[in-house]
């Protein structure tokens, strides 16, 4: 694989703490320091390859202009302001039902993640970390997915509508910190003008200030690059039939550089017309099976098993790359390579995850 990487292996940083990062940086200017490299700690191009590498996995690599080359951990894009906001992962459970459509800050999302519920019905995660937003929304309910998934983050601020005792109990118990709407009352709204329980909205600043966390960015959950000369097929859209409510498909849109979403023939749109767009779709088919909890209407929960491994399918650029997800188990994070085991580096920028049910089919339409 080649490109230019902005971030290192998922593998590789499951051992390297935040501690671990400042001590591995005061060992790196020591030895810098000891041979007389202090040159390469400014201009890291002209260091030599070993040199480049130690740098960036400490953080203290230099774009050549005498400042760092700071990325958003859960884009690999360059952060808004001159430094990576030091806070959590912020994540916010979303419906998609059509009623609770037009959604609101899909598209100020680091990442989203699309998981089926009951009766063929999706729901999204939404996961902040650079960006905010003033309005996010309809909050709705979570489910076991949500904390099998999140816990990859560390410990992020998790914010939702409620949910089954064995979720709530949960959250707390794999490091998550709990801001759902009965624990932080104060930072959602009820939005008279559009029908319960599809109204019931927050803020990133509300749920981050109601979490309270001491605790700083997250390690990147994928790893980027802004080229990817590996194996690909050109294509135009995916079609991801979960139901007849929940027809998906990604488009893609060579003048924009995204992928644009649609249910069925109809654009997804938010609030404000803005079209759903990412610069990456990762398509996950995992293993669904139904557990003993009902909705009221009796359908059956979803179980999604986010660990083993299984078919991937990543989009960036235009393209499609063939592949498997692995997780060993869920304290790790999800890695995504190609058949012969080298890792996708995603393009820099927004990433929708779908976890797709084995058993729906993953339409590719070429170029």
């Amino acid at each position: 694989m080649s490109g230019t990487h902005r971030t290192n292996s998922p593998r590789a940083r499951r051992t390297m703490t935040r501690r671990g990062k400042f001590v591995a940086a005061g060992a790196t200017v020591a030895v810098v320091a000891a041979g007389g490299l202090g040159y390469f700690a400014l201009f890291p191009q002209q260091a030599p390859a070993f040199v480049r590498d130690t740098l960036q996995k400490v953080g203290l690599a230099d774009d050549g202009a005498g400042a760092p080359d700071a990325t958003c951990p859960l884009t690999g894009e360059p952060v808004p302001g001159s430094e990576v906001p030091d806070r959590p992962a912020l994540a916010v459970k979303i419906e998609n039902a059509p009623e609770a459509r037009p959604q609101a800050a899909l598209n100020d999302a680091d990442v989203v993640v699309e998981e089926p519920v009951e009766g063929g019905y999706t729901r999204f995660i939404a996961v902040f970390q650079c960006a905010d937003s003033d309005r996010v929304g309809p909050v709705r309910s979570g489910r076991t997915t949500d904390p099998d998934y999140l816990r990859q983050l560390g410990p992020a601020v998790f914010g939702y509508a409620g949910g089954r005792n064995v979720v709530k109990l949960e959250v707390p118990k794999v490091g998550l910190v709990d801001v759902n709407y009965i624990i932080a009352a104060d930072a959602y709204t009820r939005d008279e003008s559009r029908a319960a329980p599809h109204n019931l909205y927050t803020t990133t600043h509300a749920l981050w200030r109601a979490g309270k966390s001491k605790d700083g960015a997250p390690d990147p959950l994928f790893t980027y690059a802004d080229t990817w000369d590996g194996a690909a097929k050109r294509i135009r859209s995916v079609h991801l039939p979960y139901s007849g409510v929940s027809d998906v498909y990604w488009h893609w849109n060579g003048a924009k550089g995204a992928w644009l979403r649609s249910h069925g023939e109809v654009p997804h749109v938010l609030e404000g017309n803005e079209r759903v767009s990412a610069t990456n779709v990762v398509v996950q088919v995992v293993a669904v099976t139904d557990s003993d909890f009902l909705d009221s209407a009796g359908n059956p929960s979803p179980e999604v098993d986010l660990t083993g491994s299984g078919k991937a399918y990543v989009l960036r650029d235009g393209t499609v790359i063939l592949g498997r997800w692995e997780r060993e188990s869920l304290h790790d994070v999800t890695t995504f390579v190609t058949k012969n085991g080298t890792e996708i580096a995603l393009a820099p920028g927004r990433t929708w995850v779908e976890l797709v049910p084995s058993w729906v089919p993953v339409g590719l339409e070429r170029r």
